[in-house]
């Protein structure tokens, strides 16, 4: 795992982050991580609003836009032929 060594940290905020460890009863290093981990989730909770707010155009047009996949490349049959199997049973 990596290391992270922060200089310059305010004494208020080291102060609260040793706060919120001895509530949680965790590490120093652990409180961290959480903090961290829940930074970068709430940002993706904005970014998945936004997306919610998006014009039913705009969502429209990235689906459009998103490749076509052909299941030959993954080594699947067409399905086509699977249905028509299922069908002559």
């Amino acid at each position: 795992m990596a290391t992270l060594q922060i200089e310059n940290l305010p004494d208020e905020l080291y102060s609260r982050i040793q706060c919120l460890a001895s509530e949680k009863n965790l590490t120093l290093n652990e409180a961290v991580i959480r903090l961290l981990k829940r930074s970068f989730e709430s940002d993706k909770v904005t970014l998945d609003r936004a997306q919610e707010n998006q014009p039913m155009s705009g969502i429209l047009q990235r689906i459009r836009s998103r490749p076509r996949v052909n299941p030959r490349d993954f080594g699947l049959m067409d399905s086509t032929i699977l249905i028509a199997e299922d069908r002559n049973r």
